[in-house]
């Protein structure tokens, strides 16, 4: 086999190095920056310049590597790359070769263009390793049009009604590509002291990006009435929302798909946004590769690789250590099996 699972991660005997290892090792090939799949620890690091400037912000001072995408690299006895899977901004799929076998490690990945991210490139291999987070039918989303049209409504409305709106995002990924649909005519944007943060890193890499103003003690609100406020999912229902006054919340996530879970959440909106791919994007993703055999790793497993199999492929469970979307994964199943 030209990679296997063992107990620190996902390895390739012939190069000696794992892929979004859980324990630390030598020498790490890193998809992107979230926390669930760079983690501190390791000798050596590889992944892409775009994914470079955040995994530094988080891990600090590492031994770090980077490579263009799609740039062939030999490491022993494999020939490695690293190609776009549009989850965030330099987040890749990593592809192995050893003796003309070839592996695609898809990490996290989102098939429909988003604006910010470098879109999706399917990979032709032997074995295609998948994440199935959003692997139900239940799970679809709707365009970046109708998810901007919607929270520019909502932010409106609760302008008008002398609300503050705050809106839950991961810092990374998802606040930045919602910042993009937000309507700077509107009002202000003001931004949690973690999403600023990342925001800045992207933004000193070339991204475009409305004006934001960070949330600090010295900042006077009464001059920011009714701006927009994002925020990590753990600052909603803080006590650092209480300086906002009358607020309105909202929570920006692809569980809000289910009632449950936004029941759950007690917001007071649920927005559809995620920066995985959805039921559509997995199965179109998973066929782009030509892939014969497919390992289905966290979120639906049993599920989605139960019905890969009557589609013919030659499927399998790998466990592992990643975490989906890492701030607000359900406590609520649906009841839908994958069908036709």
């Amino acid at each position: 086999m030209v990679l296997e699972f063992r107990d620190a991660g996902i390895y390739c005997p012939a190069a000696d190095a794992y892929i979004d290892p859980w324990r630390p090792v030598d020498r790490a090939l890193i998809t992107h920056g979230h926390s669930d799949h760079a983690r501190w620890g390791h000798r050596r690091y590889l992944c892409t310049e775009a994914a470079a400037p955040v995994i530094r912000h988080r891990l600090g001072d590492i031994s770090l590597q980077t490579i263009p995408y799609g740039a062939p690299l030999r490491i022993g006895d494999a020939t490695v790359s690293f190609h776009p899977a549009g989850h965030v901004p330099g987040s890749a799929q990593i592809r192995v070769e050893v003796k003309g076998e070839t592996w695609v490690v898809s990490g996290d990945y989102k098939t429909a263009a988003d604006g910010l991210s470098e879109p999706f490139e399917p990979v032709r291999c032997h074995a295609f390793i998948t994440e199935s987070t959003f692997g139900l039918p239940v799970y679809s989303w709707p365009s970046e049009a109708e998810l901007a049209a919607q929270i520019n409504a909502w932010w409106a409305e609760t302008r008008a009604a002398g609300q503050t709106p705050v809106l839950g995002v991961y810092a990374l990924g998802k606040a930045q590509r919602v910042l993009g649909l937000l309507d700077p005519a509107i009002g202000p944007i003001l931004t949690h002291g973690a999403v600023e943060a990342t925001t800045q890193v992207l933004r000193a890499q070339g991204l475009r990006l409305p004006a934001t103003i960070p949330v600090t003690p010295a900042l006077d609100l009464k001059a920011h009435r009714g701006a927009m406020v994002l925020a990590p999912p753990s600052a909603l229902g803080s006590a650092w929302m209480r300086k906002f006054g009358p607020v309105s919340t909202g929570f920006a996530s692809g569980w809000m798909r289910l009632r449950g879970v936004r029941r759950r959440r007690a917001a007071d909106r649920g927005f559809v946004v995620s920066d995985h791919a959805d039921w559509a994007g997995l199965n179109a993703a998973i066929a782009a590769t030509g892939a014969a055999r497919v390992f289905v790793t966290h979120g639906y497993t049993a599920q989605f690789s139960r019905w890969l199999a009557t589609q013919g492929y030659q499927a399998g469970i790998v466990r592992t250590e990643f975490g989906g979307e890492p701030e607000d994964e359900p406590d609520v199943t649906p009841a839908a099996e994958p069908s036709a």
